[in-house]
């Protein structure tokens, strides 16, 4: 018997299939992983999940391994050579953002002591578990990932409108939108 998914999955996409299965939703506490999405939320915009995906080995090299705090160090130079690696998104203005995005993220950090103390009060320190029956009923945006997206900016953040912080806070498991009927949704749930 085959599992129930969320629509939006292809199960002759294996690297979409395993991103669903293992990765989205699954509330995230680690602030390195919290950057890794943050800047791939942001690469998105415009463009589909799947292509960022197969870009996320290639981010990975490039960003070293998502470190904000090497990434904040990022010279005009080393943004140039990132403009020309065929194995990212070649956006000056999405790998500027991210350049930035890592200074303001450690700011951040220094304030409250972890991105992910910061991040998760959005939603009160706990999942928003919603109840959706059909992919057509996921809202793109919510007052929480507006509210979010409002304070990002105010600190300095880019690439982070309310329907980007919205996706972020999916993959981040703040909020489970996973079909009721998606074999995830309960697994998460108990998580």
């Amino acid at each position: 018997m085959t599992k129930k998914r969320c629509s939006w999955v292809s199960v002759d996409d294996p690297l979409l299939l395993q991103y669903h299965d293992r990765e989205w939703g699954v509330p995230v506490h680690n602030d390195r992983k919290h950057f890794e999405v943050l800047v791939l939320s942001g690469v998105q915009a415009g463009l589909s999940w799947l292509l960022v995906l197969k870009k996320r080995e290639g981010y990975r090299r490039a960003f070293t391994k998502f470190d904000p705090e090497k990434v904040a160090r990022y010279s005009e130079r080393q943004i140039r050579k990132l403009t020309s690696d065929p194995e990212i998104i070649q956006n000056r203005m999405k790998i500027e953002a991210a350049v930035r995005n890592a200074g303001a993220f450690l700011k951040i950090r220094e304030e409250f002591g972890t991105f992910d103390s910061y991040c998760w009060r959005f939603v009160d320190g706990r999942p928003r578990l919603n109840r959706w029956k059909a992919t057509r009923q996921i809202p793109a945006i919510s007052p929480e990932s507006e509210a979010f997206s409002k304070d990002l900016k105010r600190r300095g953040f880019s690439f982070v409108g309310p329907t980007t912080i919205y996706a972020y806070m999916q993959a981040v498991g703040m909020v489970n939108d996973h079909l009721v009927d998606c074999f995830r949704y309960r697994e998460i749930r108990q998580d």
